[in-house]
C-alpha cells in the first residue's frame, strides 16, 4: 500500500520570519534574524521546512507554489465565471501564487448568505455577506483537501458601476490587490457574479468597524495620543506598500481607511495606477476635493507626493477629530482658497511635534512633503519613543493627553455619543469627477490662523526630518496572516 504523504512544513515564528519569500526589505535590528528574501534553497527548507509531495523547500506559509499550481490547473476544468478575461486572469494568480494572499478564486455566487446592502460609493455599491466555506489557507497534505479559514464573521462584496460589461477598471482594482503586499491594504479573495444584476464583484476582507470617521465617532471613549500615532503609523505603512509597488492611490481620504475592530486598512483600489501611467488630461480630476493636493487641483499629474498631501490631511482629521471644511461648500471656490493656501485648523491641542509633520504633508511644493518612507520613519520612531518618559515626544503628549480628554467629555456632553455635527448640504465627502478651470498655481500661505497657535511650526520640519534619516526602514514585523491565525486584533 502506497504510503501517503506526511506534512513536513515548520511552524513559522511571525517575529522573525516574513511569512512568504516576496519582500526585500529588512529590519536592520533583526538583520542577523529576519529572512524575508529567501532565495538560497537550504535557508528556504529551514524556515519553511519542504513539501511532502515534492520534497521541495515551500515558497511560504505552508505553500509549495509549484505542487499547488498543478493542483488548480488541474480544476480548471470544474469552474467558469463564463467570461475569458476573468477566467483566464484567476487561473494566472493562481499558478503563480506563491502564498495564499496571493491566489484568487472564482466563488459561486450561492455560497454566500445573508447578503446585506451597506452603501454606494462613488463609483460602486458595497454589501456585506457570509461566506461559510472561507478562503484557501493551504493544502492538506494529510486529508489531501484544500484547508480553509473560516472565522471570519463576514465578507465585503464590491461591484463597480457598469461591471456587467466587465469594464478594464474592475480587473485593474483587483490586480492591484495582487501587486501590493497587503498588510495593512484590504485583501481582494476573489470575484463573484450577482445572476440577478449579472453584476461582477469584488470578494473582499470586510472591515466591520466601518471607516475613519465611523471609528472617531462611534467611540465613547477618549482616544489617546498614543493610540492615533499607533494607528497613523498603520495607514502609513499600508501606503509605503502600495507605494513600493510603484502606485499612487489617487483617492486617499479617510472614507477609505476601514477598521477591523482598532487596525485600520486601505482600501479602494479602484483609482490606484503605476506612477507616471495617466495623467489627468486622460483621466480628468476626480477624488473627494478637501483631501485633494492643490498641484492635482490645478490639473497636474497626480504623484506619490499627492498621496502625502492627502496623508496629512487625514492626520490632521484623526488627531483633531473635526471633518476638514464640513462647514462649507466644496465647490471651485474652496478649490482656488486651496490653491491659495488655505488648509484646515490645527488644533491647538494637537502637540507641536506632530502638528508640524502634519504641516509638512500639506507643503503647497510637492517637493518639500516627505516621502513615503520617511513619513513612516518618523512614525515609527514616534511609535517606539512613546513609550520613554526622557523624550520630548512623551512629555508633549503627556500634557496634551490631559487637555484633550477633558474637551472629549464636554464635546461627547453636547453633541451626544455620536459626536455627530452638522455639516453644509454641499460638503460632499464620496469620489467624483470634477470640473475647475484656471486655478491658481499652488502657494503656500503666509498668514494662516493656524499658525499661530503652534509658534511658528514651520521653522522646525526640517530639524524633524532630518533627525529621523538615521532610522532604517522597518518592514512588517507581522504578517495579516499571524493576525488571522491568533484571530488578535489589538
Amino acid at each position: 500500500m502506497e504510503e501517503k504523504p506526511k506534512n513536513l512544513w515548520k511552524d513559522i515564528d511571525y517575529y522573525k520570519y516574513q511569512v512568504h519569500a516576496t519582500i526585500s526589505i529588512i529590519d536592520s535590528r533583526d538583520a542577523d534574524e529576519r529572512i524575508v528574501y529567501i532565495k538560497d534553497l537550504e535557508k528556504r527548507k529551514q524556515v519553511y521546512g519542504i513539501c511532502g509531495e515534492c520534497n521541495e523547500p515551500g515558497t511560504g506559509n505552508r505553500w509549495c507554489q509549484p505542487c499547488n499550481a498543478k493542483r488548480f490547473k488541474d480544476d480548471f476544468k470544474n469552474w467558469t465565471s463564463e467570461n475569458k478575461d476573468i477566467d483566464e486572469f484567476i487561473q494566472q494568480s493562481q499558478l503563480n501564487a506563491v502564498h495564499h494572499t496571493k491566489c484568487l478564486e472564482w466563488i459561486p455566487f450561492e455560497k454566500f448568505q445573508n447578503i446585506t446592502y451597506i452603501a454606494e460609493g462613488g463609483y460602486g455599491r458595497i454589501y456585506s455577506a457570509e461566506w461559510p466555506e472561507g478562503y484557501i489557507k493551504y493544502w492538506d497534505i494529510e486529508n489531501l483537501k484544500w484547508c480553509r479559514y473560516q472565522k471570519y464573521d463576514k465578507y465585503a462584496l464590491k461591484s463597480l458601476n457598469n461591471s456587467t460589461n466587465l469594464s478594464s477598471d474592475f480587473l485593474h482594482e483587483i490586480k492591484s490587490h495582487l501587486q501590493i503586499y497587503l498588510f495593512n491594504v484590504v485583501r481582494c479573495f476573489g470575484i463573484t457574479q450577482n445572476p440577478n444584476t449579472k453584476a461582477y464583484m469584488m470578494v473582499l476582507k470586510y472591515c466591520k468597524n466601518g471607516n475613519l470617521r465611523d471609528y472617531l465617532n462611534n467611540s465613547e471613549e477618549y482616544i489617546d495620543y498614543k493610540t492615533k500615532i499607533y494607528k497613523l503609523f498603520f495607514i502609513s505603512r499600508g501606503l509605503l506598500d502600495i507605494h513600493n509597488a510603484g502606485k499612487v492611490h489617487k483617492d486617499f481620504h479617510s472614507g477609505n481607511i476601514l477598521f477591523f475592530y482598532s487596525t485600520p486598512f486601505i482600501s479602494d483600489l479602484g483609482m490606484c495606477q503605476t506612477v507616471n501611467k495617466q495623467s489627468t488630461e486622460e483621466v480628468g480630476i476626480c477624488g473627494v476635493l478637501p483631501y485633494m493636493a492643490p498641484e492635482v487641483l490645478c490639473g497636474h499629474q497626480y504623484t506619490q507626493a499627492s498621496d502625502i498631501y492627502s496623508f496629512g490631511i487625514i492626520m490632521n482629521e484623526f488627531l483633531s477629530e473635526e471633518t476638514p471644511y464640513n462647514d462649507i461648500s466644496h465647490d471651485e471656490l474652496l478649490a482656488v482658497k486651496i490653491c491659495k493656501g488655505l488648509r484646515p485648523e490645527i488644533s491647538k491641542n494637537i502637540p507641536k511635534l506632530l502638528a508640524d509633520l502634519i504641516m509638512k504633508c500639506w507643503d503647497a511644493e510637492a517637493k518639500n512633503r516627505p516621502s513615503t518612507k520617511d513619513l513612516y520613519q518618523i512614525l515609527k520612531k514616534w511609535k517606539d519613543e512613546i513609550k520613554d518618559e526622557s523624550t520630548e515626544l512623551y512629555f508633549q503628549i503627556k500634557e496634551y493627553d490631559k487637555i484633550s480628554k477633558r474637551e472629549f467629555k464636554k464635546r461627547l456632553d453636547k453633541y451626544s455619543k455620536t459626536k455627530n455635527i452638522q455639516t453644509h448640504p454641499q460638503a460632499i465627502y464620496t469620489s467624483r469627477h470634477l470640473n475647475l478651470n484656471n486655478l491658481p498655481e499652488p502657494v503656500n500661505s503666509s498668514n494662516l490662523s493656524f499658525l499661530d497657535v503652534n509658534n511658528n511650526i514651520q521653522s522646525t520640519s526640517a530639524n524633524l526630518i532630518s533627525e529621523c534619516f538615521d532610522v532604517q526602514l522597518s518592514e512588517l514585523e507581522l504578517d495579516e496572516i499571524y493576525h488571522d491565525e491568533k484571530d488578535v486584533i489589538n
